[in-house]
């Protein structure tokens, strides 16, 4: 019966610990943008293509010149 007073004691302390440093990590700001990153692969393309675009544009101008 002892041990089972000494696990609730172990698993709340843990508990307790996780709990703190969640708290300072989220008053830190690190859980505050969690859409960008899992967003940022898909934009990439987006930036590419319009770069890519640019460039033609832009050789099409001097080939005209």
């Amino acid at each position: 019966m002892d041990i089972l007073y000494l696990m609730i004691l172990c698993s709340v302390s843990l508990a307790a610990i996780f709990l703190v440093v969640f708290i300072v990590y989220a008053k830190k700001g690190q859980f505050e943008d969690d859409e960008s990153p899992a967003v940022r692969i898909l934009f990439d393309d987006e930036i590419k293509k319009e770069y890519e675009i640019g460039n033609k544009e832009t050789d099409e101008k001097e080939i005209g010149k």
